[in-house]
């Protein structure tokens, strides 16, 4: 970690929490990390958003805590069965990451349903492109099609540990089917399918209602105290004394 330039933000609007200001640690865009420094990255908090890798290093706030799920033991809910037998006609495929007219399509539509309030919106091909589009090594979508026509895609670092979620978008119209959640049950899948331990899905923010439905995917654990722990054992991960904005050793 030592031998690598980072640069903080001047503080800004945090995207999650209301009054709330933020400020991010981005990795020296004149640094080109491997997949396995992108991935030992990951480990210690850091995410992938096109070719930056960045993490929150907010002054008073540390709600933003990586998680993942621990794939072996997850437990299949009947809520998550009857989503799958809902999609049962959706076909799945892993491609590299590209720029294409349905792709930008289909995320504008999302944008234009979903988030008009967040700060990616309005959509535009430079920040679709500089957002999810990436040619390392370790980056892939995951297509979701119906009778051939794309309905959504997730934007994911494969790591030796376990897909990483980025983004997903999908067609507004088919919400009712949850297919927010069916991308992530496909990445529990595919780690299942590849004995990979893992699915990461970004960080889980206690507070935000947008970030906290990753508590539903079990066993979940964060990283906090420099150290990954089961979400289920920490009593207070937010006011634990020993959290600190200091970078964990690589």
């Amino acid at each position: 970690m030592n031998n690598f330039v980072f640069y903080r933000t001047h503080e800004h609007e945090c995207s999650y929490l209301p009054d709330q200001k933020a400020r991010t640690l981005f990795l020296s865009p004149d640094t080109r990390p491997t997949p396995e420094i992108n991935e030992a990255l990951g480990l210690v908090g850091f995410r992938r958003s096109g070719d930056h890798i960045y993490r929150p290093d907010c002054i008073d706030c540390q709600q933003c805590l990586s998680c993942r799920i621990v794939v072996p033991q997850f437990v299949w809910k009947r809520s998550f069965r009857r989503i799958l037998k809902k999609n049962s006609d959706i076909q799945i495929q892993i491609i590299k990451p590209l720029f294409s007219d349905e792709h930008y399509n289909l995320y504008s539509r999302y944008l234009e349903f979903r988030h008009q309030d967040g700060d990616m919106y309005p959509p535009s091909p430079e920040h679709y492109h500089d957002f999810l589009i990436s040619d390392q090594p370790q980056a892939r979508f995951v297509e979701y099609r119906r009778n051939g026509q794309l309905v959504a895609t997730t934007v994911i670092d494969w790591f030796s540990s376990g897909p990483s979620a980025i983004y997903t978008y999908f067609e507004p119209e088919l919400e009712p089917l949850s297919p927010g959640t069916l991308a992530i049950l496909t990445l529990i899948r595919l780690a299942q399918a590849h004995d990979l331990p893992f699915v990461y899905l970004g960080y889980w923010i206690k507070d935000s209602v947008k970030m906290n439905y990753k508590t539903r995917f079990q066993p979940l654990e964060v990283f906090i105290q420099n150290q990954w722990q089961l979400l289920k054992n920490i009593d207070n991960p937010l006011k634990d004394e020993q959290l600190s904005g200091r970078m964990p050793r690589l």
